[in-house]
């Protein structure tokens, strides 16, 4: 098998950081190639390299792309080329139709009228190859992650690519979409089709890749032309071995904290639909309960509506925290009745990436860090140097800019956020996606401290081994509804599973009886 790609000695620097240091990259033609390391190992840099995202002359090394060295001014050159890149936050317009998503830029048009009908065959033919049951026509927005992921693969075919990039293609997606992502994959390779997959989710990556290389600190630990055991790959990864993925626990749970009865809400989207429906469940202090569940579920749904945020419609339900009825309503009487929600979406919802790690900090408990109405600075440093400090925040200085954080260093930076507002009740929205396993052993590790001192946590994971890894007790959504609970010592992730298509087999019954 012949090489389509070679990068070789490439070093990239940032202002006071070398992001890449003399990292090599050879990938044979239509092989998968895995590229894993932690969060800030410098793959989705060398992937912005060698796509023109950072363009020649702003690097040192050379790129040879079918034997021919090459110098991408930007995307547009590397996809010329066939190179194209799909990054982790999807490079889509909610507000348009899948087939002017896939064709925007490259329109296709007759004497500079673009041609709907002609579009919409294209598109047709290419959500087919993609396995995507859409109408062309369909708006982007209205889709889940799991069908936009399949968009923009669609997006790069059209672009008749050769080397297909994948940044953390599954960080958004369920097990069942997950895999059937992975089976479009295999299929492309079998196609002739390039790939370069970056992964945590190292499970994934033993199915799917032909090779693997090894990142740790911007330079290259390890190749491998065959796949080798996850424990070996940890290892390369964070420069030590990690026997346990998860904590030692020894939980002390206490009395019921949270009381939440017959709690529903509409579907904006679609108002004859709960997005919510009559879920009712307790939590107790030091308890970290997990919910589980397929993408739509309305996990994440339940979390923001008892966070006061209105993503739809509450039509019923009441909350009582210590006993005591609690006005949920809104996010400001959330957070004085001592909630804290930590969102799913940190770079969008979690943080303002432009602003410093010392300004963030603080940002849901100002008061906390003012005098007479105005901000203390003195205060503002001392309390993010400690939040630094208590939650290993690796970064250069407090004054660092967020954005420039890897994505584990960013969550520790939302946790910070919400510790700071001194909540009891924790409700934690995929706390580790798209995190390396280093960085989330060290937030497993916050979570089972803020258990040990009696906070309440809800734990919402898409990663059924995370829920099995530290919870105590799981619920089990399917369609706005609980469908299931049980210890998480009594659970499995075939038990889990048989509740939800279950659950998913009685609502179809009862739709067809409707009917």
């Amino acid at each position: 098998m012949d090489t389509i790609l070679e990068m070789r000695g490439i070093t990239k620097t940032f202002p006071g950081v070398r992001a890449l240091d003399d990292v090599n990259l050879a990938v044979r033609r239509g092989e998968i190639r895995a590229l894993v390391g932690e969060n800030g190992a410098g793959k989705s840099t060398l992937m912005k390299v060698l796509s023109g995202v950072y363009p020649h002359g702003s690097y040192d090394g050379e790129i040879l792309f079918d034997g021919e060295p090459v110098k991408f001014g930007g995307i547009t050159d590397s996809e010329r080329r066939g190179i194209v890149i799909i990054h982790q936050e999807l490079a889509l317009v909610p507000q348009m139709s899948i087939a002017e998503n896939i064709f925007l830029g490259n329109e296709v048009a007759t004497r500079g009228v673009i041609d709907r009908n002609a579009t919409n065959d294209r598109t047709a033919a290419l959500l087919a190859k993609v396995g995507l049951r859409e109408s062309p026509e369909a708006k982007v927005g209205d889709l889940g992650m799991g069908k936009q992921q399949l968009v923009e693969i669609a997006k790069a075919l059209s672009k008749r690519v050769r080397l297909l990039i994948l940044d953390e293609p599954t960080s958004s997606l369920n097990e069942r979409e997950s895999d059937a992502l992975l089976a479009l994959l295999d299929e492309l390779r079998a196609q002739g089709i390039t790939a370069i997959l970056i992964s945590h989710k190292l499970n994934e990556i033993s199915k799917i890749a032909d090779s693997i290389t090894v990142l740790r600190d911007g330079a290259t630990v390890a190749h491998h032309d065959a796949m080798v055991s996850e424990e070996q790959i940890v290892r390369e990864m964070v420069g030590r071995s990690m026997e346990n993925r998860y904590p030692d626990r020894a939980p002390k749970i206490g009395e019921v904290v949270m009381q939440v009865r017959d709690w529903t809400v509409a579907d904006p989207l679609r108002p004859e639909r709960h997005a919510v429906d009559h879920v009712s469940f307790d939590l107790r202090r030091g308890e970290v309960l997990g919910f589980a569940g397929l993408m739509g579920a309305g996990r994440t749904e339940l979390a923001m509506s008892l966070f006061g945020q209105s993503f739809g419609r509450r039509l019923s339900g009441t909350a009582s925290i210590d006993g005591r009825p609690a006005d949920l309503s809104t996010v400001p009487r959330a957070i004085a009745a001592g909630l804290a929600y930590v969102t799913e979406d940190r770079k969008s919802l979690g943080l303002v990436l432009e602003d410093n790690v010392r300004r963030n900090i603080p940002l849901a408990n100002l008061p906390g860090i003012a005098q007479g109405g105005v901000i203390d600075r003195m205060r503002e440093r001392r309390v993010a140097e400690d939040y630094r400090r208590r939650v290993n925040i690796k970064t250069p200085s407090i004054e660092a800019r967020t954005v420039n954080l890897s994505g584990g260093n960013q969550q520790k930076v939302v946790l910070s956020k919400w510790l700071f507002a001194g909540p009891e009740i924790l409700i934690l929205d995929e706390p580790t996606r798209g995190i390396d396993v280093g960085a989330k052993y060290e937030i497993y590790t916050i979570i089972r401290d803020l258990a040990a001192a009696g906070k309440a946590i809800i734990v919402i994971s898409s990663e059924m081994p995370e829920l099995l890894g530290i919870t105590d007790r799981i619920c089990v959504m399917n369609e706005g509804r609980l469908v299931g609970e049980m210890a998480t010592s009594d659970a499995s992730q075939e038990r889990i599973m048989e509740m939800i298509l279950r659950a998913a087999r009685k609502l179809e019954r009862a739709e067809h009886g409707a009917a």
